[in-house]
């Protein structure tokens, strides 16, 4: 949210929200630059003029009342609204402005999202972004609760809360150094991997729920990590067998350092890589132009794995 967005609304919307991220008084302040005693005053005006407290004053920091998550979906819809205003009414004038917070997995930083980020310098330099690292599981409370604009996510289950702007398919694989006997493999199962030492993504993670659909039965791994980075890297040492899509790997591949072989017995398993935003809200222009940039960008990446397998 910008500093001009902000100031179209009363300041009471303004810091009561700062105050919900920050946590408290003293660090809404310190964000906004503002005085505690003047952000203190703020909230206790809001609280009476609503007739109830929408913060429960703990000895940890402040939490939201029944009232304050109310409010919060309100004030969350206010700052969100003068934000697509402020952008709209600057994309009239030509100057594409604005701020947009993306929440992307971790698979992602490799390759993806920093050429979105270069494309994005270059054709709009004058928007400044924010990127949130985040497993999937989180990214949909992330765009709910208006931390971020857009989510960038593998596998997110349908939800009345989100809307899906663009996806891509990806075959999930095997990812071992060349000299390894799977290597040599076109497609693989599951079952084929078992006598191998493995490295498993976390149960959280998507892709670990999508192994499990596929071999319920996954034994203890010799590793078990819910960093893909970290996965990747073990693997490059040849300590086991890691499973993921050829985004976040692409460096790797194209230097001969690993080899992705794709899980196709007895059914192909494929991931769905997805640009998301809150279905309740109309995005500002900067947020659509950003999701416009990644959409091509995953487009880019799907092409090419499709070359590949031809």
């Amino acid at each position: 949210m910008s500093s001009r967005a902000r100031r179209i609304h009363a300041p009471m919307i303004v810091y009561f929200d700062a105050i919900r991220r920050a946590g408290s008084v003293r660090e809404a302040a310190r964000r906004l630059n503002i005085a505690s005693s003047a952000v203190n005053r703020q909230l206790l005006k809001l609280e009476e003029e609503l007739g109830t407290p929408l913060f429960e004053r703990l000895p940890s920091g402040l939490k939201l009342t029944h009232a304050g998550s109310t409010f919060a979906r309100h004030a969350i819809e206010v700052l969100q609204d003068a934000e697509r205003v402020r952008s709209e009414l600057e994309a009239l004038q030509g100057l594409r402005t604005g701020h947009v917070e993306i929440a992307a997995v971790e698979g992602l930083s490799s390759d993806l999202i920093p050429n979105v980020l270069a494309k994005a310098r270059e054709r709009f330099p004058r928007v400044t972004i924010g990127i949130n690292v985040m497993g999937s599981g989180a990214i949909p409370q992330a765009l709910v609760s208006g931390d971020v604009d857009l989510g960038v996510a593998f596998s997110l289950d349908r939800s009345s809360d989100l809307q899906q702007l663009s996806v891509a398919s990806f075959h999930l694989g095997a990812v071992v150094p060349p000299d390894h006997p799977l290597a040599s493999n076109k497609a693989l199962s599951v079952s084929a991997c078992l006598s191998h030492n493995l490295i498993l993504p976390k149960s959280e993670l998507s892709i670990r729920q999508q192994l499990a659909k596929a071999y319920a039965k996954l034994p203890v791994p010799a590793i078990e990590t819910s960093s893909v980075e970290l996965a990747k890297q073990l693997t490059l040492r040849g300590l086991g067998v890691a499973f993921q899509t050829r985004i976040g790997i692409e460096r790797e591949l194209a230097h001969g350092q690993l080899v992705h072989v794709p899980i196709k017995k007895p059914m192909p398993l494929r991931s769905d890589l997805g640009v998301y935003v809150r279905a309740a809200r109309n995005p500002p222009v900067a947020v659509h132009a950003l999701a416009d940039i990644i959409a091509a960008e995953i487009g880019l990446h799907a092409a090419r794995e499709g070359d590949t397998a031809s």
